[in-house]
């Protein structure tokens, strides 16, 4: 068992938490009509500057929003409020997207009291399209710290059908404290981070250095794990706040308490990704992926990924056909180094193929199995200590009726 996972015992699970729950922190969002009634404008306020990381996507075409947020967290490695709008994504926009993404964060600072370098902007929605600017500014003057904080989590979907949040809350140096996180996404999601938009904050006492190696080592396992349709996005991010509210000693790997921390933080990430994949466009069931007996666990992801992202194996599953050979054929071209006739493969707990060859297994119960809305594949490729987890969905009919009509 993971040693971070293992420290949970004592975490409790805040009812209807968020990203607004930690102590210090406040969410809100409003509809300013970049969309037709749904809320499309959220911010996040901490009372004092926070520690800031963040991880960014790969892509090479980067969105100015996350052009102009991943500067700030360089230059200072704080930040005290976050501006996200949804509908419109500002990225390819050239050079005047830039100037409007560093306007939309000086109206918000303006508008929230905070310094302009200590504003994050992100957007997520349509390539190509300017900032209604004029939208913007009305919107962004109209910012009411009396909104009510899921309004934040609305106000950041585009396609998804539902809000992704929750927060936890463990104990650091006999205090409380609290992590709490807010997600969109539910196209354009293939692990190569971050495949989203992600909000994480939290009261713990914690220098942005150690803040930063603590996300890239969760992003690694949980955000990083999950696929819809293979697309990685021009916007995406993940960004963590810690403003140490909660009044505990700093926190840092030579901290006792650091895998309490570190688990927790990694509980948020993980259910955040995988409410995510479960909310892919079209989707109707969740897919979980576990891979092991690989000869590490950089091949175990290789592996895992390489299913959990197959279309065939994605439709199969909608279709509730028990079709392992196309597993069989994904861990082949994963780009992982295995014996053939080591490999095993489970659908839930019905064994399917074993070292290397098919066995018999009930075609019916593998079909009531797979109209379940979650889905889990087994598969151990050997006797190494290699170990992963990945998460997916199924691929519908209603992907495709989504993305052949996004912009209209």
């Amino acid at each position: 068992m993971d040693k971070r996972m293992a420290t949970l015992d004592k975490m409790v699970i805040l009812e209807n938490g968020g990203v607004g729950t930690a102590k210090g922190f406040t969410s809100g969002g409003r509809h300013i009509g970049l969309r037709y009634k749904r809320p499309d404008l959220g911010w996040i306020v901490s009372e004092v500057p926070a520690s800031a990381a963040g991880v960014y996507t790969t892509n090479q075409f980067k969105a100015a929003p996350l052009k102009v947020t991943q500067k700030v967290i360089q230059q200072s490695h704080q930040l005290q409020a976050v501006l996200v709008n949804s509908v419109n994504a500002n990225s390819c926009t050239g050079e005047q997207g830039i100037a409007n993404a560093i306007q939309t964060q000086q109206w918000a600072a303006k508008k929230l009291g905070v310094p302009d370098d200590l504003v994050a902007v992100a957007s997520t929605g349509v390539i190509g399209v300017q900032l209604p600017m004029d939208v913007m500014e009305k919107g962004i003057e109209g910012i009411d710290s009396a909104c009510d904080e899921a309004t934040f989590e609305q106000a950041i979907l585009t396609t998804d059908t539902k809000e992704k949040h929750l927060a936890v809350q463990i104990v650091i140096d006999g205090q409380p404290v609290t992590i709490g996180g807010a997600c969109k996404g539910s196209g354009m999601i293939h692990p190569n981070m971050a495949t989203m938009l992600g909000f994480v904050t939290t009261d713990a006492a914690i220098e942005a250095a150690d803040l930063q190696g603590a996300l890239k080592t969760v992003t690694d396992n949980t955000f990083n794990r999950i696929t819809v349709d293979g697309d990685t996005s021009t916007n995406d991010m993940v960004l963590v706040l810690a403003n140490g509210a909660a009044g505990n000693q700093p926190l840092s790997a030579a901290h006792p308490e650091w895998q309490t921390f570190l688990g927790a933080l990694e509980y948020v990430c993980r259910s955040l990704a995988k409410m995510i994949a479960a909310d892919g466009e079209g989707a109707t069931k969740l897919i979980e992926v576990q891979v092991s007996g690989a000869q590490d666990h950089v091949a175990a992801e290789k592996i895992s990924k390489a299913i959990v992202g197959s279309s065939l194996v994605k439709t199969a599953i909608f279709g509730s056909d028990a079709n392992w050979g196309r597993i069989v054929c994904a861990i082949g071209y994963s780009g992982a180094s295995f014996n053939p006739d080591q490999v095993s493969l489970k659908l839930g707990d019905m064994l399917l193929f074993e070292n290397g060859m098919p066995i018999a297994f009930d075609e019916d119960e593998a079909k009531q199995y797979l109209e379940q809305d979650s889905i889990v594949i087994k598969a151990s490729v050997g006797s190494g200590d290699g170990f992963a987890v990945a998460w997916g969905c199924d691929l519908t009919y209603n992907y495709v009726k989504i993305n052949a009509s996004y912009r209209s």
